[in-house]
């Protein structure tokens, strides 16, 4: 009876997982039909600003479809996805450096962020604020949140704009030719796409922790040593 229970729960699970993912689908389907372009920017642009939103599926959608039809242009998609990653860090630094620090005071709490932690935020992004820019934009949570984590911690905003441009511009290049190329592959098949994607999403932030690790150890060794 156990085991049932198991199984069913378990089939149940999966199947409102597949019924949201095609659900999600669905809309971002309707809106690169619609919109085309404009949608691609919108959307990456919506996560960009720090709002939960499915920016990086949209990329690899646009990409999937330019590979399978000739509606849409690929350098036209990554140029797209690029302005909205970009327009909308901007965003999300701006908020986070007008009022973030203020939001965080009187709300944080509610998410267990002490003032202590800021301030440990604030030392890591004087040393560290230009790497994060760049790298965030490839880390899952960070490409919503390090925007306005450098806005909050006064980072120099032509030292942000550098440094998030590239990410940008490097990420919209990357999962725009993973969207294309693994369509060209999977003709018609999406969520081998996704599933490729999210493959490489989980190497790239494994390598980016192995790697700060790695000079974080380095550059006590070097202290204690030199």
């Amino acid at each position: 009876m156990q085991e049932f229970s198991f199984l069913y729960h378990s089939v149940l699970q999966q199947s409102l997982s597949a019924i949201i993912a095609f659900s999600i689908l669905g809309v971002l389907q309707s809106a690169l039909n619609t919109l085309g372009y404009p949608a691609v920017t919108l959307f990456i642009m919506i996560e960009s600003a720090g709002i939960p939103f499915p920016g990086e599926t949209m990329l690899l959608l646009a990409a999937f479809y330019s590979a399978i039809d000739n509606h849409l242009s690929l350098p036209i998609v990554i140029a797209c996805a690029a302005l909205g990653a970009i327009i909308g860090d901007n965003i999300g630094f701006y908020v986070g450096r007008t009022g973030g620090k203020a939001f965080i005071d009187r709300y944080g709490h509610y998410i267990h962020l002490k003032p202590e932690h800021l301030e440990r935020t604030e030392r890591f992004f004087a040393k560290h604020g230009d790497k994060t820019v760049f790298f965030g934009r490839f880390v899952a949570v960070l490409r919503a949140w390090a925007a306005f984590i450098a806005g909050v911690n006064q980072m120099k905003w032509s030292t942000f704009f550098i440094y998030n441009a590239s990410g940008g511009i490097i990420w919209a290049i990357v999962y725009g030719l993973l969207g294309y190329y693994t369509g060209r592959i999977f003709d018609n098949n999406f969520s081998q796409v996704e599933h490729l994607a999210s493959r490489l999403s989980l190497v790239l932030t494994v390598a980016i922790i192995v790697a700060a690790i790695g000079i974080f150890f380095l550059y006590r060794w070097r202290k204690k040593h030199g």
